[in-house]
């Protein structure tokens, strides 16, 4: 849906005015107060989210072929491709659309506007129906891939036992889905899309920072351990994720406190059940 969208921006999407209006005078009102940071911080829970999932693929390392290789090739690979996939589908947004009717675009549904200012009111629905597609393969793939955490986590007796069952026939975590669906469910009917956003962006970015920091603490603690994959620009890209994630984190936490302290209290209320499962878990063999 997005390639077609960067496809018809670059073919018929060009608007002079909104050329001439978006990159006149691109820096106007360029503004690094507080207020701004803090604006801003905040408006990139949308952001962050469009570019969650990235890391799914890992979840599934148990089941690919040379992961030493292959794991961090596929990480570099869809990173990089979804990121200049979105960069230009931006660009075409500016090069279609003037900052206003960005602005003003029906519920936020700026890739309908767009391609109803190329084509007319028949590409709304087109768009509409070619990104509900999309959507259904992404949580295809987010489903089959968040069961197998649980389930890994459950053969190495960090969760309930019953999470570590394999369909009989298919040999697919079917509990682990099933469990996976009703957490989904019962999120669904915790408020607006928007207020759940807030919710799983702050977990997310929460355990991102503590991943990364954990690359700190694994060099200092295993400086010989075998690393397929060093970290680019180890220490500084890094320290920089965390102190940027970290200021995300505090902003959400002081301007929309309804479900950014949910979430942390959930994640802290994990904190002593890993602790007693893992006391419990001891001199048992991990999953593969």
């Amino acid at each position: 849906a997005l390639l077609a969208l960067v496809a018809l921006g670059i073919l018929v999407g060009r608007n002079p005015e909104a050329l001439a209006r978006n990159f006149s005078d691109f820096w106007q009102g360029t503004d690094f107060s507080f207020t701004a940071v803090r604006l801003v911080g905040v408006a990139m829970v949308g952001a962050l989210f469009s570019s969650d999932a990235w890391n799914n693929v890992t979840f599934t390392a148990a089941e690919i072929r040379n992961p030493r290789r292959n794991l961090p090739l596929a990480l570099a690979l869809g990173v990089s491709i979804v990121s200049a996939l979105y960069l230009a589908c931006n660009l075409v947004y500016l090069n279609v659309l003037p900052l206003e009717a960005i602005q003003q675009a029906p519920e936020d549904r700026v890739a309908a506007a767009a391609a109803q200012r190329m084509l007319g009111p028949p590409a709304v629905q087109a768009m509409a129906a070619a990104i509900m597609i999309s959507t259904f393969g992404c949580a295809n793939g987010m489903i089959l891939a968040g069961a197998r955490v649980y389930y890994a986590m459950a053969r190495d007796g960090l969760l309930f036992a019953a999470l570590a069952r394999l369909h009989p026939e298919r040999r697919t975590p079917n509990v682990s889905l099933a469990a996976q669906c009703a957490w989904a469910c019962l999120l669904t009917l915790s408020g607006t899309y928007s207020d759940l956003l807030d919710y799983v962006i702050f977990a997310v970015l929460l355990f991102y920072i503590l991943t990364i920091a954990g690359v700190f603490v694994l060099r200092r603690s295993r400086p010989d351990m075998l690393r397929p994959y060093r970290a680019l620009g180890y220490p500084v890209l890094p320290a920089l994720y965390i102190v940027l994630a970290g200021l995300i984190e505090v902003l959400l936490l002081i301007y929309k406190p309804k479900y950014t302290w949910p979430g942390l209290i959930i994640v802290l209320l994990g904190a002593p059940f890993y602790a007693l499962w893992r006391a419990r878990a001891s001199g048992r063999p991990r999953a593969a």
